[in-house]
């Protein structure tokens, strides 16, 4: 709930929020009411706090949001780059070469 009543208070009438991050990082009941209140224009939410969400959610009767569910990144692109990205990392690694992109630091290792 980093996003609430208050950040919503102070978003332009004309505000969209997008969120493609994690459910739980905006209040959906605060959401609801500033979207159902018009005091912001829209949102695009590709996450939810509870997935699938209830087939009564409020979110879901609204004219002004767009779901999705939850696949905002498995685009053809995103998944190719995930497959073969993961498969070089692991013949980097066999082949005695630092990985890209560690988890952690080596120096933490």
């Amino acid at each position: 709930h980093l996003i609430g009543e208050r950040q919503f208070s102070l978003m332009k009438k004309s505000a969209c929020l997008v969120n493609l991050a994690r459910g739980g990082v905006v209040d959906e009941d605060a959401l609801y009411r500033a979207l159902s209140e018009r005091r912001i224009a829209g949102a695009a939410i590709d996450v939810m706090e509870t997935e699938p969400p209830r087939r009564d959610h409020p979110l879901l009767g609204l004219d002004n949001v767009i779901l999705s569910p939850h696949i905002g990144g498995s685009t053809r692109e995103a998944q190719k780059r995930g497959e073969w990205g993961a498969a070089e990392e692991v013949v980097r690694v066999l082949e005695g070469k630092a990985p890209r992109n560690p988890v952690f630091p080596l120096s933490v290792l």
